[in-house]
């Protein structure tokens, strides 16, 4: 019966070992860099200097059917005191969601500054702290977020620590956009965050954020052909 039971064992820890060899080194690359071409991997995007000490780098991107000027104002509409997540509909109806308008351009939602938050909730919920800021922004373009601790350290000139989550419009031939995210993890803080980070947070934050950069893709799209 021991026999049998350290077999078992055995049979499990090899099974999940390999499983997680294809998962480091198969499927873990292909979303990291979902939709984003060898160049636009390795070069310098806007907001890479916010993020000196990087644990790891997801870039990611999609192309829109629509102009830049078409896409920002959807872009400027992301949080949940705004147009919510432009991903899964659940999400944005969960406690603490609640946005108003994802599916039009609301006036006075066209721009935002340095330092405004973005919302992950809305701020009469979870004691006002589920939020980003936003730490540079150049209209049309681009525009990078951090979290307030990480906000607050980058205006002593310190960009180590937390690290930042970047979205950049390019134009792509004939009235289209390239839409990029780059997301930069901060110091490697420990192995259990580490392990937590590379096989749950990662996987979860791309089926999001994949979600979103298609439902950013459709508005665009649609606006642009209504226009």
């Amino acid at each position: 019966m021991w026999v049998m039971s350290g077999n078992r064992l055995v049979s499990w820890a090899l099974a999940a070992g390999a499983g997680a060899l294809v998962y480091k080194y198969c499927l873990r690359p292909r979303y990291m860099r979902w939709g984003a071409t060898d160049q636009e991997v390795s070069r310098d995007l806007p907001g890479d200097e916010l993020t000196s000490n990087w644990a790891w780098q997801a870039t990611r991107a999609v192309t829109i059917n629509a102009p830049v000027d078409a896409v920002w104002p959807w872009l400027m509409q992301v949080g949940q005191d705004r147009g919510g997540s432009h991903s899964y509909a659940w999400l944005d109806n969960l406690p603490g969601g609640g946005s108003h308008a994802a599916g039009a351009i609301v006036p006075g939602w066209h721009d935002r500054r340095v330092g405004d938050s973005v919302w992950l909730a809305r701020p009469d919920r979870l004691g006002g702290a589920a939020r980003q800021v936003v730490a540079a922004i150049e209209p049309c373009h681009y525009m990078a977020l951090v979290s307030p601790a990480k906000a607050e350290r980058l205006t002593t000139g310190d960009p180590g620590g937390e690290g930042a989550r970047v979205f950049v419009l390019e134009p792509f031939g004939e009235g289209a956009t390239r839409l990029l995210i780059r997301t930069r993890a901060g110091e490697n803080t420990g192995l259990l965050r580490w392990l937590y980070t590379f096989f749950v947070f990662d996987p979860a934050h791309f089926v999001m954020e994949r979600k979103m950069m298609l439902g950013i893709k459709e508005r665009a799209e649609a606006l642009a052909r209504h226009a």
